[in-house]
């Protein structure tokens, strides 16, 4: 059985092998302290950003980082699913789609208008799941690094 709840501070040294594996995933190093800073924010109720962590048998084995922010086309919220990851030793078994179920039901709790995301083109494994969602829509993603 899959349990989904939100990271706890308790949760650090369970969560810090999946967000290396997920970085080691997308080839991107990230220094040490905008780790523990992305941390302290997923814990800080007046911050925006969430982690839903998913456990079996007590162990972390997923999560999915998320925020939401206000839109122009909508007086209700949005949320950007930013990250999501599931251990090699957990893939099969259901986690990515619990993890998105669990934010898809949240959204409508909390009156989200949508939930939307972006993965690399080479991530098809993880499309795959995607497209049992939703389709990609017609919007291409453009990024400025400052």
């Amino acid at each position: 059985m899959i349990e989904i709840r939100d990271a706890q501070a308790g949760d650090l040294a369970d969560w810090m092998p999946l967000w290396q594996g997920y970085l080691d995933f997308y080839e991107v190093d990230i220094a040490p302290d905008i780790t523990m800073a992305t941390w302290a924010r997923i814990l800080d109720p007046m911050n925006p950003l969430t982690s839903r962590v998913a456990l079996v048998g007590g162990n972390m084995i997923g999560f999915a980082n998320h925020h939401t922010h206000l839109t122009t086309w909508d007086a209700r919220p949005t949320c950007y699913f930013e990250d999501m990851f599931v251990s090699s030793t957990a893939r099969g078994l259901g986690v990515g789609r619990a993890l998105i179920d669990d934010l898809v039901a949240r959204g409508k709790e909390r009156d989200w208008v949508s939930i939307y995301w972006i993965t690399a083109e080479k991530n098809k494994t993880a499309q795959k799941l995607y497209d049992t969602y939703v389709g990609k829509d017609e919007f291409i993603r453009y990024s400025i690094n400052l």
